[in-house]
């Protein structure tokens, strides 16, 4: 079982099949297996039903091993005033290929953007994929997107070549 990475304001908690069955059929289930407030565009960004159905295809592909390598939730704690939040999702898009490689993505749900938890998110899936055996990791952004280009920057990530001139590479090499 993968445990869930706590940062200082997060908990990043690893996707199974039964949090994906319930993120697509049933958000109150969804909120109550998260013990947070699910935010009113969930799920935000990139991240669809398309991408959830992807990542329970391939965790049943996997098995046991996958989990961890794919959706990560990301859960703002709560405080004694204030329930638990779930503020956006990120991960992987599997695990290393035969170079170590692994991709990452992020989206934080629209009203909590601005507050440094896609940094924060970021920064420990990178810990992550790192500490579980990548080599490098590579993310995709948009020219249009500054927010997610400055997330990038700001967590160790370095402009690299990419393949569509439409999308913008960005590449993490060595340890954090």
């Amino acid at each position: 079982m993968t445990p869930p990475i706590r940062t200082p304001r997060l908990t990043l908690v690893p996707s199974t099949p039964a949090l994906l069955h319930l993120e697509m059929d049933d958000l109150t289930g969804f909120a109550a297996a998260l013990e947070a407030v699910v935010p009113q565009d969930w799920p935000p960004g990139e991240y669809d039903r398309d991408a959830m159905e992807f990542f329970l295809q391939k965790m049943a592909e996997g098995g046991d091993a996958a989990t961890g390598w794919y959706g990560w939730y990301a859960v703002l704690r709560g405080t004694e005033s204030e329930r638990a939040n779930l503020v956006g999702g990120g991960g992987y898009l599997g695990p290393p290929d035969e170079n170590g490689c692994v991709e990452i993505g992020y989206s934080v749900s629209e009203q909590w953007r601005g507050q440094g938890i896609a940094a924060e998110m970021v920064a420990a899936l990178v810990k992550n994929a790192f500490a579980r055996g990548a080599a490098k990791i590579i993310a995709h952004t948009r020219p249009d997107n500054p927010g997610s280009i400055a997330v990038l920057k700001n967590c160790g990530f370095r402009p690299a070549v990419s393949a569509d001139p439409a999308v913008l590479e960005f590449e993490y090499v060595g340890l954090p």
